[in-house]
């Protein structure tokens, strides 16, 4: 089935054979957010009780067919998602609802929005974009509903002005915003902590009477509220003598909790810096090949179910549902005369329900065969499991798409995902820095994780190689043969995209925000016209750049590697003042990049005829007037550009052309960009005259 566009109103049917969809929410700007939301509903329009909403704080309906993921990110910038089991909604639920909520700010604010859904191997089933949003706190994108035994989605584009929880109430949930009931405290670090998470809250279906349904009239609720609160909170510390739990109070809280961050431990007794505490994953003996493969894997499992935080975050990547999280290493089965042993098997309970993904790891430079992921999907399917996992160092330049194609008839039943280690070392700096992780010990157990899958003998990276071709393109490039049509160049061309996504996702975990690989619209969601583009630049120019957009920064940062001159250079563009002479302006930028390094290239642009004048930051600093000297147009920006040099060696793996890129756009960063501020205007002067002598005045 081809990728429909929906317009308002619209619905399709989808296919029989579609058993479970994925629901992705995305906005045009980043400096908001936009949280995913699902609403069970019957036939009445309203939910059976509080349990059928599914959000942040409460991530899967009492059933498991409906999850909320959360948020991740891919080169179109920021994306929620929800997954939706077609095969497991109660025959009570008559349509499901697809909200989104503002914490700030209001859907006007987000530019163009778009609903996708996105079958088990990652092909887009229908769209749904909208830009008729303005004030709205909480939008219904569209409605997933049943008629006549067949499911259908139907574009909607309604927005509330309520927010999300005067939403949630016309829907028929009860919420109380009252503030959440204190856990006991942590403990210390060495203190025993049970590995669980609590069950699924909420009540089972009600004995409402049904009735029609229709989105747009939303009448109060009269149903009950549910006896059980969301489980929002982390689990509670089990000592010898248990302390009784206090009442919880009734009905949904909707708003976020916050997160709470842990402290690890200090070693501070240590007579040198050469003294290393003790390692909890060791490193000592890893060899290559299949002993590296198995430790990494089996540091991974057991971290998961050390950390339900992390577990959380690296399994919802592949459609997990929340809950309790346990890992078992290669689990044999059988498959017609022979025996095929996946890496590790995930399962995670909620309720009654039980999720299960088989996974294939690989480290170093391994990777996966259509065969054996063919036959881990056989396995998965003859067992009743959800999902097959691949998890290796490749980084496809596309959130969601797959480093190996596979027989699309196998995915009817059981959906193919894939991890790279990138994302997983991703998830684990997130966590540990913005994930809320209170405990001392859990928070010491995923630092030590981190520590040891940093480490080179652990075969897992961020992004490790340019791939087979990179010598042979980037000669070509120096003797100036190559040509678009070059097979090759595209292999390398994926390589950079992929790069650049991993320094978007490096960015992201260091700053806590979302940072974006910025792509041309018309090639975010072609994979074919992403590559040629960058593959036409290497061929043209003998560069490839990359653009990411940084939260609150005043400029973006571009990083462009000339294989010509084997430089890269990052620079960034910064709005001159709108106000005064030009060498005000240019005081002003000089006075900010006061500890920017001294080979800095300043570049002032001017309006209208003048072209531009451009002086290294020493020399600009000593005869400022070189900048404007001459120019007679508006000077409107500036634009900042350092050159590093590329890595001597011609391979391209993570000790040359990788960390070289790597390290400057972080460099640059945090020297040039990070302290820049965006120019704000003075206040408006008060006049010197006293307030009684103005309003004589004015008589």
């Amino acid at each position: 089935m081809e990728d429909q566009f929906l317009s308002k109103g619209q619905n399709i049917e989808l296919p029989d054979e579609l058993e479970q969809i994925d629901i992705v929410i995305t906005w045009d700007n980043p400096e908001f957010g936009v949280d995913a939301s699902a609403l069970l509903l019957g036939v009445d329009g309203k939910v059976r009780s509080d349990a059928d909403f599914v959000f942040y704080n409460q991530q899967e309906s009492a059933d498991g067919s409906v999850r909320y993921l959360g948020r991740r990110e891919t080169e179109s910038g920021p994306h929620e998602r929800l997954l939706v089991h077609l095969a497991a909604v109660p025959d009570q639920v008559d349509a499901i609802a697809l909200v989104g909520s503002v914490d700030s700010g209001s859907f006007g604010d987000l530019g163009k929005l778009a609903l996708q859904l996105v079958d088990s191997g990652g092909s887009p089933i229908a769209e749904y974009v909208t830009a008729d949003a303005s004030t709205e706190t909480a939008f219904v994108f569209g409605q997933v509903y049943r008629r006549n035994g067949k499911w259908k989605i139907r574009a909607i584009g309604q927005g509330w002005a309520s927010g999300l929880a005067g939403l949630a109430e016309d829907f028929g949930v009860d919420v109380s915003e009252d503030a959440p009931v204190e856990e006991p405290e942590s403990p210390e670090l060495g203190t025993p902590h049970p590995i669980s998470e609590p069950e699924p809250s909420g009540t089972g279906p009600s004995d409402m009477a049904p009735s029609d349904m229709a989105p747009s009239d939303m009448a109060p609720s009269d149903v009950a509220p549910s006896d059980v609160a969301p489980s929002d909170v982390a689990p509670s510390d089990i000592e010898l003598t248990t302390p009784p739990k206090p009442a919880r109070q009734r009905g949904v809280r909707t708003a976020k909790p916050v997160p709470k961050k842990a402290p690890l431990p200090e070693f501070k007794h240590a007579e040198s810096e050469a003294w290393q505490p003790a390692r909890l994953f060791s490193v000592i003996g890893v060899g290559t090949g299949e002993e590296q493969e198995r430790r990494t894997t089996s540091a991974l499992v057991s971290t998961m179910q050390a950390v339900p935080l992390f577990a959380r975050a690296v399994s919802s990547r592949v459609g997990a549902p929340a809950g309790s999280f346990e890992g078992y290493v290669e689990v044999p089965y059988v498959k017609g005369e022979s025996r095929v042993i996946p890496d590790a098997v995930w399962r995670i309970a909620r309720g009654s329900r039980l999720w299960t993904g088989l996974l294939e790891a690989k480290t170093g430079a391994g990777t996966h065969t259509r065969e054996q992921l063919e036959n881990y999907l056989d396995v998965a399917r003859k067992n009743k499991y959800d999902v097959v996992i691949s998890l290796s160092n490749d980084l496809p330049a596309g959130a969601g798409e797959l480093p190996v194609e596979v027989d699309k008839r196998k995915l009817t039943k059981v959906a193919l995902r894939h991890l790279s280690w990138a994302e997983v070392i991703h998830e684990a700096r997130m966590v540990l820095s913005h994930g809320g992780i209170d405990n001392p010990l859990q928070g010491w157990i995923l630092s030590e994780f981190l520590r040891y899958i940093e480490h080179p003998k652990s075969g897992a990276a961020e992004f490790v190689d340019m791939g087979r071709h990179w010598v042979s393109i980037r000669d070509s490039v120096s003797a100036g043969t190559l040509r678009p049509g070059d097979p090759k160049a595209a292999a390398v061309a994926q390589s950079w995209i992929a790069l650049a996504r991993n320094l978007a996702l490096r960015f992201t975990a260091d700053l806590g925000v979302v940072v974006k690989h910025v792509l041309p619209r018309r090639v975010v969601n072609d994979a074919e016209a992403r590559t040629a583009l960058t593959v036409n630049e290497l061929a043209n120019d003998g560069t490839f750049s990359a653009t990411l957009r940084i939260p609150d920064a005043a400029g973006e940062l571009r990083v462009a590697a000339d294989l010509r001159t084997n430089k890269v250079s990052c620079s960034t563009t910064v709005s001159a003042p709108d106000e005064g002479t030009a060498g005000k302006r240019v005081t002003w930028a000089l006075r900010q990049l006061k500890n920017a390094p001294e080979d800095l290239l300043v570049e002032a642009l001017f309006t209208g005829p003048a072209a531009s004048t451009c002086e290294t930051l020493t020399s600009a600093r000593a005869t400022p007037r070189l900048l404007t000297d001459g120019q007679g147009g508006q000077l409107s920006s500036f634009v900042l550009t350092q050159s590093f040099t590329l890595g001597s060696k011609r391979s391209g793996t993570a000790a040359s052309f990788i960390s070289s890129v790597t390290s400057s756009a972080e460099v640059f960063y945090a020297e040039v960009i990070q302290p820049l501020r965006e120019w704000v205007p003075a206040a408006p002067k008060a006049s010197d005259l006293p307030r009684e002598e103005q309003v004589d005045n004015e008589d």
